[in-house]
């Protein structure tokens, strides 16, 4: 950060990036040197000796061996100027860093005599044009292996200019701010996004709505890091820095709840939890529409949790082709039903109760299934979560639009992905239920979905709502960005929204990415230590936690260093009290802040019971107790506006997880009530 500049150009790299880069190719050619210089040993003398003496022969040898061995030699030098230079300073410390440049320059033209040389090497070694031959078994092995492995690390530098090339990098930083110039380079960002998208996912063009999806995504990715002048790199760093930061925070809460003698905010009691809520909120419940939800993933989910005996699982459930039935209440499914025989298997439910199923997957549509629950008496629609690329774009699709239905409030907005995925879903689900309800008059309403099939479920909800004013959502791990604030209100008497741990999707939404970005560079301002150093911590934070002294050695000005609060306002990030270390990380903070890529918040859906792990203390740590393994409290859609970088919020928001963590909690709550009667 910025971006380095080069051939007149910025490149979607950092001066402070080299470091490893350097190192391991100053490695690589140690070895060849090693090795050169043995063949040189060997067969310099002998190439007095060659049939003949000119340019084709001896002396084409001896320039080739002697121009390669100077040329590692040089090139070794050059590395390790650049490896030292590129380490040199923090992040921003960019002016320290200036002569990596004109050092990665000439490493680039260097590459003009390497690859001369490495033509020189494959004339001489198998094209055969040379009248020198090699005696020496293990010289013409070694020359044979560098001049192929010369090749393959020139297609790498190749392939590594390519991937850092900017195509836009021609246009200066100082064009890309709240001028017609930003305007104009957002729509060339935004083209040049969706044209990768077009070409990448070129099947998806198919689609009814496959292009406004790129526009969409594409528009979201220009505005998310625009005239922020960052590398990936830099976003990576900040990530792993942004995990010391929030477990220093989290160390200080519970120092100050500590020291006010404040009670826990979790609980382990789940009578207590569930004392004033609705019968029909419970964990029993959960966890049965829960096994429902990952039902309708089907046959891609059976193989990935069990990857050597799925087949083998569904292979009971699947329908031959020529005894399939016409009239089937499966549609979009393939020739053996492979989709619906992964519901049956999973919801452990017969065919008869499984009343419609849906595989249709399209952008902005999903997959769902009704069943027929007898037990309960109710009618269970379960829609489908993320698995495909489609689901991936209908997700990415995160504005905010106007979202209309009886009973919300006026100007109610909802994310414009999943209210497209839930009028789509509908137009089939209706006649289907006018049909169900007409033959069990008597049954409930229920909707579940896990991940993108929760959010389309409540929304799908809120439509049906007047028609089937007792209906019931069951959501679990819902993506925060799903409903504007009053309209969440509206749903808490109709939805339980189930969350575990620090789970990434129940914290995601257009304007908690815009908060990370912001947090990310106040918080690459802020530290002290050079990249390199940076990520060689994130790996040992991976491996082993991050360790307290990292908490304070991490940063400039420790005592500086505050939580930054959410909020809309450009001036809560000029407050004195909240740290942005720097004048410039203020502005730059500041100008990023405000430009919001959706008008609207939004919010997640439903009265939330949030699970987490709960934190053994003392004596617990080293002995095996009784105790509960989770604990939990009903929080509030404002507690999950932030993103936590976390070592565990990817697997949180697996279902086998939530499934796990559910069906612990009753089992422990089980084995308590057990224990104590005994």
């Amino acid at each position: 950060m910025p971006a380095l500049r080069l051939l007149g150009r910025k490149w979607l790299a950092a001066s402070d990036d080299l470091v490893f880069p350097s190192i391991f190719e100053l490695l690589f050619r140690f070895v060849w040197l090693v090795l050169i210089a043995l063949v040189v040993e060997v067969l310099y003398p002998v190439t007095w000796q060659c049939q003949t003496d000119g340019w084709h022969g001896g002396s084409f040898v001896r320039l080739y061996l002697c121009g390669t061995l100077t040329l590692q030699a040089a090139l070794m030098l050059l590395l390790a100027a650049l490896a030292h230079q590129s380490a040199r300073g923090t992040i921003t410390d960019v002016d320290i860093r200036k002569l990596v440049s004109p050092l990665l320059l000439i490493k680039v033209l260097l590459v003009l005599p390497e690859t001369a040389l490495n033509v020189m090497g494959t004339m001489w070694m198998f094209c055969e044009v040379i009248e020198c031959s090699v005696d020496d078994k293990f010289s013409s092995i070694v020359i044979q292996s560098i001049v192929l492995f010369n090749w393959v690390q020139l297609g790498l530098t190749v392939f590594g200019l390519f991937m850092v090339f900017d195509p836009l990098g021609s246009v200066n930083y100082g064009d890309m701010q709240d001028t017609p110039n930003q305007v104009r380079h957002h729509r060339k960002v935004t083209g040049l996004w969706s044209r990768r998208f077009r070409w990448a996912f070129c099947w998806l063009k198919r689609d009814e709505h496959g292009k406004e999806a790129f526009q969409q995504v594409a528009a979201l990715l220009s505005a998310l890091f625009r005239s922020t002048d960052l590398v990936p790199s830099d976003v990576v760093a900040g990530c792993v820095l942004l995990r010391v930061r929030q477990k220093r925070e989290t160390r200080e809460m519970r120092r100050i709840q500590m020291l006010n003698d404040e009670e826990p905010i979790y609980t382990t009691d789940v009578n207590k939890i569930f004392s004033e809520t609705p019968p029909w909120m419970n964990l029993e419940d959960a966890l049965y529409y829960l096994r429902l939800s990952i039902a309708a993933y089907g046959w891609p989910y059976v193989l990935y949790r069990h990857c050597f005996t799925g087949f083998c699982k569904l292979a009971t459930h699947l329908t031959c082709c020529c005894c399939r039935p016409k009239n089937s209440i499966v549609t979009d499914d393939n020739c053996c039903l492979c989709n619906f025989a992964g519901v049956k298997y999973m919801s452990k439910l017969p065919a008869d109760d499984i009343i419609f199923a849906s595989f249709n997957n399209k952008v902005f549509e999903l997959p769902f299934c009704v069943i027929a629950d007898h037990e309960r008496e109710c009618i269970v629609v379960a829609v489908r979560g993320s698995i495909s690329l489609r689901d991936i774009f209908t997700d990415f699709t995160a504005g905010s639009e106007k979202f209309e239905a009886d009973g919300l409030p006026e100007n109610t907005a909802a994310h414009k992905g999943m209210a497209m995925g839930a009028n789509k879903m509908l137009k089939r689900l209706l006649p289907v239920l006018d049909r169900t309800f007409q033959q069990f008059p008597h049954y409930d309403l229920v909707l579940t979905g896990h991940s993108l099939g929760a959010g389309v479920a409540v929304l799908v909800a809120l439509k049906l709502r007047p028609r089937y004013p007792h209906l019931k959502v069951y959501a679990f791990s819902t993506p925060a960005g799903l409903i504007s604030r009053e309209a969440a209100r509206y749903t808490e008497s109709f939805v339980l929204t189930v969350g575990v741990g620090d789970d990434l999707v129940m914290r995601l939404s257009v304007h908690s990415i815009e908060n990370l970005r912001t947090k990310i560079i106040q918080t690459i301002h802020a530290t002290k230590l050079p990249k390199y150093r940076i990520m060689l911590n994130g790996f040992g934070y991976a491996l082993f936690g991050v360790p307290a002294r990292d908490l304070e050695s991490t940063w400039r000005r420790p005592e500086d260093l505050e939580a930054t609060h959410s909020d809309d306002s450009a001036d809560a990030l000029l407050v004195p009290s909240v740290s942005t270390v720097s004048a410039e990380a203020a502005l730059v903070s500041r100008d990023i802040f405000v430009r919001r890529f959706s008008s609207a918040r939004l919010f997640t859906a439903g009265r939330i019971l949030h699970i987490a792990r709960r934190k053994r203390m003392g004596i617990e740590k080293k002995v095996r107790t009784q105790e509960p393994t989770y604990e939990m409290r009903w929080a509030c859609p404002e507690d999950f506006m932030e993103l936590q970088v976390m070592p565990r919020m990817l697997l949180d928001h697996l279902p086998e997880n939530v499934h796990r963590t559910i069906q612990t909690i009753i089992e422990e709550r089980h084995t308590y009530r057990v224990t104590h009667i005994v």
